[in-house]
């Protein structure tokens, strides 16, 4: 038996099985290591020697060449490495990320001869049975295949994506010293980083052989598609599934322009805000709503097409969240902004970044101390980088550790942000982000949600009349943000048999603590007057009451006369 039967047998990640086969087999567990070990030691032999003769600062460019092509040469899993590390600036230094950015799209093809016998042995046709045209070299070249730009006989234009050879062994084989090397390093290193360590390997092991099975691909492609199906920003190719088998994946060609290529986009005439916007609120899409999110999502994956479009490909890595982290994943967010740090700390418990017997009290002023300039007065400098970046600083004082899972999401924001940042070096994430969750909350398609409304504006039964103002403020940081669609949003929500808690708890807000709170709603008309114009606000009114039945507003009217009546007599004793 050898490797090529082990891991073609086994199409899903199986470290036990893998640990089982090369148990018994330590020649070439060694005969690897050996590589591995001599190409890592050079390289930390070469930076001591620059140390000795004070030339770090030198030779860091060179250094930094150096380890992207060990990774290079070590292939395809130390290539993913390397570009998991990429989207790191936390972990990793400038000059050291700006050549592991070139891992992700700028790698050396394999043999174009093997790749065609390749295409016609998986796929049991000649290559001029299946395309009409196909070109003789590769237009791009990654970790695991290459893709070639083809024409299907019938005439559709197609990316025909071949993967490289030997592939599961090879991953195989690494994954087994990857975990070894884990295991053995966990009780040196602090908890937080140690803890779990394996079983980042393990989830870093499922999502890479989900990735060399291009069928999963397909299925992810498609799945992603019909999650978009309803927004006409959002472009997903086709696949050919004729054409397809486990390492041949024939989808649609896409015609876009690189995100980093800002030159380009604008001579397309395209508006790079426009694009940071799709992207941004796709993104948070995937995450809050779908549940189903792209965890690779690098420049190379994404493309500004000419008609306004975002196109995404290469739906290797995808991951799929549960309804209750999505869900928790809002009031973090939601909790964050409002600065409620005690609740926020319950968060990262029920995420899974504290354990539950933790003793919270201490990290609360920590929390508060790190993150509270984050989402002070200055909220246009808020951005998720700042955000990562301090809580690694809390990493190293408190017993946080990062779930395998959440290791993919923080990759994928930092990774878009990343992309809106080099097409406008001025975004700032919480102008896109937060009306998004203020508009997402204040829809609420699911009663989850407008739970979550309700917990944004009242804690211990009283309105907070100063996050009202909080959230508004922070999304009228967007000079383009429009107030009223969200306030009309809001007005039907209040209106509706749903709204019926949140109208009686408005009017016992205004009329608290035995007076009417005339300076908060001054305050809040304040801050949104120039949006309501009296047309528009008509506009408004009069579509708002063209949704509600009749008999909604019978129903809704006296119990409003009745509490305000109520609410105005307690007022004047």
């Amino acid at each position: 038996m050898n490797p090529q039967t082990l891991t073609q047998n086994s199409l899903r990640y199986d470290p036990d099985a893998i640990a089982r086969y090369y148990r018994y087999r330590p020649w070439l567990v060694w005969a690897r290591a050996i590589v591995i070990i001599w190409n890592f030691a050079s390289f930390i032999l070469s930076l001591k020697w620059d140390e000795w003769r004070e030339r770090v600062e030198e030779n860091k460019y060179k250094r930094a060449a150096q380890l992207r092509q060990i990774l290079t040469r070590l292939g395809p899993t130390f290539i993913k490495v390397g570009q998991a590390l990429s989207t790191r600036p936390d972990l990793v230094r400038k000059d050291f990320l700006e050549e592991l950015v070139k891992l992700q799209d700028q790698l050396p093809p394999f043999d174009n001869a093997i790749a065609y016998q390749l295409i016609e042995t998986e796929l049991g046709r000649p290559v001029n049975e299946i395309f009409s045209e196909l070109s003789p070299t590769p237009v791009a070249a990654a970790s695991l295949g290459q893709v070639y730009r083809g024409r299907l006989h019938s005439g559709e234009e197609v990316a025909v994506k071949v993967q490289r050879p030997n592939l599961r062994p090879v991953l195989s084989l690494d994954l087994y010293l990857l975990r070894w090397a884990a295991n053995w390093l966990s009780p040196w290193l602090p908890l937080n980083l140690g803890h779990d360590l394996t079983l980042i390997v393990d989830e870093f092991g499922t999502k890479l052989f989900e990735e060399i099975d291009y069928l999963n691909e397909g299925r992810n492609a498609e799945k992603f598609a019909t999650n978009f199906r309803n927004d006409p920003r959002i472009k997903v190719p086709v696949i050919y599934w004729r054409y397809t088998s486990r390492r041949v994946l024939t989808l649609e060609w896409l015609n876009g322009f690189k995100l980093t290529d800002t030159q380009r986009i604008r001579e397309a005439g395209l508006d790079p805000e426009s694009i940071i916007e799709i992207g941004v609120t796709s993104g948070l899409q995937q995450l809050l709503e779908h549940g189903f999110f792209h965890a690779d999502p690098h420049p190379g994956n994404l493309f500004a097409m000419p008609d306004g479009r975002m196109g995404y490909i290469d739906f290797g890595m995808m991951d799929q969240l549960d309804e209750v982290t999505k869900e928790t994943l809002v009031d973090a967010i939601v909790h964050l902004i409002n600065k409620d740090y005690a609740d926020l700390a319950q968060d990262y418990v029920k995420l899974g970044f504290l354990t539950p017997e933790t003793d919270i009290r201490p990290i609360i002023p920590a929390l508060e101390a790190l993150l509270g300039d984050a989402i002070s007065k200055n909220v246009g400098d808020f951005n998720f980088k700042t955000i990562t970046d301090k809580f690694s600083e809390l990493m190293y004082d408190y017993p946080f550790r990062v779930p395998a899972k959440f290791a993919l999401i923080i990759r994928s924001l930092v990774t878009q942000e990343g992309i809106a940042l080099s097409l406008n070096p001025n975004f700032k994430i919480v102008e896109v982000a937060y009306p998004y969750v203020a508009r997402r909350l204040l829809t609420g398609e699911s009663p989850q949600l407008r739970r979550r409304l309700l917990n944004v504006l009242f804690k211990d039964g009283k309105f907070q009349w100063q996050r009202l103002e909080n959230m508004i403020a922070i999304a009228r940081t967007n000079t383009d943000f429009d107030v009223l669609p969200t306030a009309k949003l809001g007005l039907q929500y209040l209106l509706s048999d749903e709204g019926k808690f949140l109208r009686r708890q408005l009017v016992l807000a205004l009329t608290e603590d035995d007076r009417l709170h005339t300076e908060e709603v001054q305050r809040l008309w304040n801050l949104v007057k120039d949006d309501f114009t009296p047309d528009r606000l008509l506009n408004v009114a009069i579509g708002v009451l063209t949704e509600l039945s009749r008999e909604g507003v019978a129903a809704i009217l006296p119990s409003v006369t009745a509490l305000t009546t109520s609410g105005l007599l307690t007022g004047k004793k």
